[in-house]
């Protein structure tokens, strides 16, 4: 009977511990703008060794993203390019009350291929005659292209403009366009022109200047994981993963 009983006991721990495991452990799908690609996966290796969650990407433009959770696609966290796009998913409901954060801004860039000799001191140089493309994510749906449009708009050019831009499915896109040459000039994040060794940065638009860019996060209310994603999104405000922003040309709010 001692035997049998110490067995049981073994068993309850092993059972229990196998348990606790599987609870600490969860699988989290993130749907994140595209901007985010190269921080978030750096962000993602440090994370999984110390949570012991494994972290499921879906990058793309935050348009994208909204229309796959309307749709019901597996999310259990979002990170928006901008707020236009978490405000549609709050009055749906799709948003775990209480969760939603700013958490990062950027800023705009010019961005010519690296062997251009083309001189940008200003936006207005774009409608010279050796740009005779410009890429920019699509300026109806694509944060990016919506905060270039804005710029453009606030200078008096967007009408000047218009027929030399390219718009494209999200922001990487608009900067893998200049890094193949197919456009003289793009206009993409200045995070996103910092990882390209095919581009340069020809004017950097001040702050003060342009859109307030403003990247927040949510946990969706109908999250398979929902108190994962919750301890994920206080990580990504933590001063680890705040150095990693920082790094790659985000402005972290506080």
């Amino acid at each position: 009977m001692k035997t049998i009983a110490r067995s049981f006991t073994v068993l309850l721990l092993i059972g229990g511990g196998l348990l606790s495991a599987s609870l600490r452990a969860a699988e989290v799908y993130v749907s994140a703008a595209a901007s985010l690609t190269d921080v978030l996966t750096e962000i993602a290796a440090t994370y999984e060794k110390e949570s012991g969650d494994h972290l499921v990407f879906n990058f793309a433009a935050s348009s994208v993203l909204a229309r796959q959770i309307e749709e019901g696609a597996p999310a259990d966290l979002i990170v928006s390019a901008d707020e236009a796009k978490l405000d549609e998913l709050e009055k749906k409901g799709l948003l775990l009350a209480g969760t939603r954060k700013s958490l990062l801004s950027n800023t705009l860039v010019i961005v010519v291929p690296a062997d251009s000799g083309a001189v940008i001191k200003s936006a207005k140089d774009l409608a010279g005659p050796e740009i005779k493309k410009i890429a920019l994510g699509e300026p109806g749906s694509v944060p990016a292209g919506i905060y270039a449009k804005e710029y453009l708009e606030k200078l008096g050019l967007w009408e000047q403009l218009r027929d030399k831009i390219v718009p494209v499915e999200n922001v990487r896109a608009a900067l893998a366009a200049v890094e193949a040459g197919n456009a003289e000039a793009g206009i993409v994040y200045k995070t996103d022109a910092m990882i390209s060794k095919k581009v340069k940065a020809a004017y950097e638009v001040p702050a003060a200047e342009g859109p307030a860019i403003s990247y927040p996060l949510a946990v969706i209310k109908d999250a398979r994981e929902p108190e994962a994603a919750t301890r994920l999104a206080a990580y990504l405000s933590s001063g680890v993963a705040e150095a990693a922003f920082e790094k790659y040309g985000f402005i972290v709010k506080h």
